[in-house]
């Protein structure tokens, strides 16, 4: 009798890692290959906890909305109330974050100041100091003061509107930016007294003080210095926020601006990007907490940032506790950073559009986080800044329309309780219940 031919094994289909990835490896290739750890712009690129896990519980019977075309829903907010003369008063509850020049184009620059201006809100220089294009062109400008000192000077604190006193960035909390040599042009080495060409490192605390005792020393000169009329901002970036919020407010702090780690920066190390700091969404409830600890909740305000990218994830911010937002990587974005109509050039730097985060190396060809001036010359600063009115606005609208859907007439009354969450970490988080239930991990027994 014939034997059968062997049934014939199947082959299985190879197996990767997920700890030792594609990127993990490739990384380790080139760590291995050059002996130096990765810079990069951007944000962070991991997925953490975000608004996306937050829903809005809209009005039925138990919540009347509010009738999208007769009734009013207000997105004024005021700033600086607690000790300025001249608090800031802003149309929409959006902010532009600070980007230097340095960093940034001119043409940006400019650009950014352009289209906050049109909706009625305020822009802020970054380190590096004040441009004639981005005072000229915002009416409402937030003056930077950061521990490099670069370009800092007492005539332009004075022309400025607020003064935001750095302490953190979301993307790197504890830790300095870079602004490589390339990008260190004649204009930006003369701003910051620097030499031309030379990669420039920014220090990671200020040299002045080195406590909140110190602090408050700080935050009564800029006062003194600009006549009490400068609202007096402290951003901190987000790892421990109920402690840095309270001591910020302590020192003397009219506006705390917090900044979670999926905020972006234009050069630091990837490990710092990646695996330091937390994210906003756990961020904003403990600064929260705090000031209603202090009993200053509303009357010292609080805005948040790193990550905000839609009119839905400001209505959760605002929700969650904040009184406004800021925005940096999605206002570079309305400029035109990353458009796909760019993607043969960015193939030609080695990456894609949307990936493009090799900011410090100058090579931008949408002309924003560049020097060069043939690429600068690219950006329409006025047609960019065009592109960005249109962005807030629909911002804007889309904050308003959930507002007017949960029953509030203005966007500030959004709370807690018109949210739920998708996932128990999200819950945990942003201490709202999860969906379907009255369970808030930590805080109820259901």
């Amino acid at each position: 009798m014939d034997k059968l031919p062997p049934r014939p094994v199947p082959a299985t289909t190879p197996r990767k890692s997920a700890t030792f990835d594609d990127y993990s490896l490739s990384e380790i290739r080139r760590a291995a290959a050059t002996g130096l750890y990765d810079i990069r712009g951007g944000g962070a690129k991991r997925r953490v906890p975000h608004f996306d896990d937050l829903l809005f519980l809209g009005a039925s019977i138990s919540r009347y909305p509010l009738e999208g075309y007769r009734e009013k829903c207000a997105t004024n907010v005021t700033l600086g109330t607690r000790f300025a003369k001249k608090p800031i008063e802003l149309a929409i509850p959006i902010t532009i974050a600070g980007m230097s020049f340095g960093s940034l184009s001119a043409q940006a620059k400019e650009a950014l100041g352009r289209g906050a201006s049109a909706l009625g809100t305020s822009t802020t220089t970054g380190d590096g100091g004040m441009t004639p294009e981005e005072r000229g062109h915002s009416n409402l400008l937030v003056y930077q003061l950061l521990p490099s000192r670069y370009g800092m000077n007492p005539n332009d604190l004075r022309q400025a509107d607020a003064i935001e006193v750095v302490v953190g960035q979301g993307a790197k909390p504890g830790g300095g930016g870079m602004l490589l040599g390339q990008k260190i042009s004649a204009r930006v080495a003369e701003m910051r007294t620097l030499p031309e060409g030379i990669d420039q490192r920014s220090a990671c605390r200020h040299p002045d003080w080195t406590g909140p005792d110190d602090l408050e020393i700080k935050l009564h000169e800029l006062r003194e210095l600009t006549d009490w009329e400068k609202p007096i901002y402290v951003k901190v970036g987000a790892s421990r926020p109920y402690y840095d919020t309270a001591l910020a407010v302590k020192a003397g702090a009219d506006v705390v601006v917090l900044d979670g780690m999926q905020g972006g920066t234009a050069a630091t190390q990837e490990v710092f990007i990646e695996h330091v700091g937390i994210p906003l969404l756990a961020a904003i409830r403990p600064a929260v907490q705090a000031l209603q600890d202090l009993g200053l909740h509303r009357k010292v305000q609080l805005v948040v940032s790193g990550g905000i990218r839609n009119g839905a994830d400001v209505a959760k911010a605002l929700a969650l506790g904040a009184d406004a937002v800021s925005i940096g990587t999605a206002a570079l974005a309305a400029l035109g950073d990353n458009d796909p109509a760019l993607e043969e050039e960015y193939r030609a730097l080695g990456t894609t559009a949307g990936a493009y985060d090799d900011w410090h190396e100058g090579r931008d060809p949408a002309g924003i986080t560049t020097q060069d001036p043939g690429l600068a010359a690219r950006l329409d600063p006025v047609a960019a800044g065009r592109r960005l009115a249109n962005y807030l606005a629909v911002l804007t609208l889309e904050a308003q329309t959930i507002a007017r859907a949960c029953g509030k007439s203005h966007v500030l009354n959004l709370e807690p309780e018109d949210l739920v969450a998708l996932t128990v970490e999200a819950a945990a988080m942003a201490q709202v219940p999860l969906a379907g239930t009255q369970w808030i991990p930590g805080k109820s027994g259901f």
